[in-house]
């Protein structure tokens, strides 16, 4: 006689996904009874749970704040998944490489469901620089990364993530039609890199490039952010020509061989 599926549950399990569920949805983690009101678990199941994922790594512990947090351990995971495993490691040591050459921070970031994801970044030499939390968000209509992906995708995969976005307004520089969009995707392509031309915070601007995986298909975006005033035409230029060359040289670790076509 078949067991039915509900025999085959493993409650503790569940109880410690609904745990990781929940803090992936708290980029600054939350404390021990912020989580056991959340998924409504005692304190002593809640405790053992959260204990284990730290000691396996898949939760970070801070003794100034008590709280809990996602570690980048899931986050691997998800690359293996994606049989992109070999991405990041490529990706970190290039990023610390742009970063030295350019002076800003330098990023890296990915699709999400409906959205850019943020996933790595060597923080820039100024005393004033941008910090940004694993997995946190990035538009695609208005960010350099976002557009830099967007601009190669297939068309059938473009067009789905055209249909969630809303186009929201940052200010007057911010891009708010398809078409206007579809416009600048196409500018993308022919200059193989990506603006974001204060679009979404005045003041601010970020230079973005794709990279390719062995297949051509743009896996991710590198990116460099920093402030008008340190980015007058010429570091402009040069800011330019070393995130596309660095985009260049992580696509050729992964496999990417350039067509013809392309050159």
């Amino acid at each position: 006689m078949e067991k039915s599926a509900e025999g085959y549950k493993v409650p503790n399990l569940e109880k410690g996904l609904a745990v990781l569920e929940y803090l992936s949805l708290r980029p600054k983690g939350e404390s021990l009874q912020a989580i056991k009101a959340a998924v409504d678990l005692s304190q002593t199941t809640v405790y053992r749970i959260l204990n284990t994922l730290v000691r396996l790594e898949y939760l970070m512990y801070n003794e100034d704040t008590k709280r809990y947090r996602l570690s980048m351990k899931l986050l691997n995971l998800g690359f293996r998944s994606l049989n992109e495993h070999n991405l990041l490691e490529t990706v970190i040591p290039r990023l610390s490489d742009l970063r030295d050459r350019v002076k800003e921070t330098a990023c890296f970031g990915v699709l999400g469901d409906e959205k850019g994801l943020f996933i790595e970044q060597a923080q820039g030499h100024h005393s004033f620089r941008f910090m940004l939390s694993p997995g946190k968000p990035f538009e695609l209509h208005c960010s350099a990364p976002g557009k830099a992906i967007m601009a190669y995708l297939p068309n059938t995969v473009r067009d789905r993530y055209l249909s969630y976005m809303t186009f929201v307004r940052y200010n007057a520089r911010t891009i708010t039609t398809r078409e206007h969009y579809l416009e600048e995707l196409e500018q993308v392509r022919k200059q193989g890199y990506a603006l974001d031309n204060e679009e979404e915070l005045s003041g601010v601007i970020c230079i973005g490039a794709p990279i390719f995986n062995y297949t051509g298909y743009p896996c991710g975006a590198i990116w460099i952010s920093g402030p008008k005033d340190r980015l007058p035409k010429e570091v402009m230029r040069s800011s330019i020509a070393s995130v596309k060359e660095m985009a260049g040289v992580i696509s050729s670790e992964l496999g990417y061989k350039r067509m013809k076509n392309e050159e």
